[in-house]
């Protein structure tokens, strides 16, 4: 089993909402209004000249091939992303149990 979380910047929500609904992954937790700063990218803050904020998702997958999928499928919207702000990243570790 596999925990995987996906950070990315407000702009890009309905694309990946929509990235999780044609791969049928309808499961996940949900934060909106994040701060932080990625590598390469402008703080997203919420003040100043920084007024932009993240969205997270946590996922548990008992089964890797819908990872995979995920995995392939923000890879492949990255690709097209114009500006460092808009990639969509995922962090993968281990997952012991669901209980």
């Amino acid at each position: 089993m596999k925990m995987a979380f996906v950070v990315y910047y407000e702009h890009v929500d309905a694309q990946v909402m929509n990235i999780l609904k044609s791969l049928g992954i309808d499961y996940y937790t949900r934060w909106k209004n994040l701060k932080g700063k990625g590598r390469g990218t402008e703080p997203h803050i919420g003040v100043g000249t920084y007024t932009r904020m993240n969205f997270a998702l946590m996922i548990a997958f008992e089964d890797e091939a819908p990872l995979a999928a995920l995995i392939a499928a923000l890879t492949a919207a990255n690709e097209k992303a114009r500006r460092p702000d808009e990639r969509i990243r995922l962090f993968q570790m281990p997952l012991d149990r669901i209980v």
